[in-house]
């Protein structure tokens, strides 16, 4: 019996470092951007993930309304960059 759970011990130890290499990490960084959207507001200024700057100035369940110097783009909240506005708001 010991033969055979040496045998998978590698597998195992494999998938224990996967899961805190790649797996925890990445749902870590899903959950800060789900609550980075949730906590957007009216007048924040933002780089959505495509480079646009602008500033919101409305707000649905899952879509954003963001004033541009060109104009007004109604964008899903998820095309904003959580690092790239959090390093605009410390300027």
């Amino acid at each position: 019996m010991f033969e055979q759970v040496n045998k998978f011990a590698p597998f195992l130890l494999m998938f224990v470092v996967i899961y805190f290499f790649m797996i925890r990490p990445q749902q870590k960084k899903a959950k800060q951007e789900k609550a980075f959207e949730s906590t957007l507001k009216v007048g924040d200024r933002i780089i959505t993930k495509s480079g646009l700057h602008g500033k919101v100035s409305e707000l649905a369940e899952t879509t954003v309304v963001v004033e541009t110097m060109s104009g007004k783009l109604k964008m899903e909240r998820s095309a904003i960059s959580m690092e790239m506005s959090a390093s605009l708001a410390k300027k």
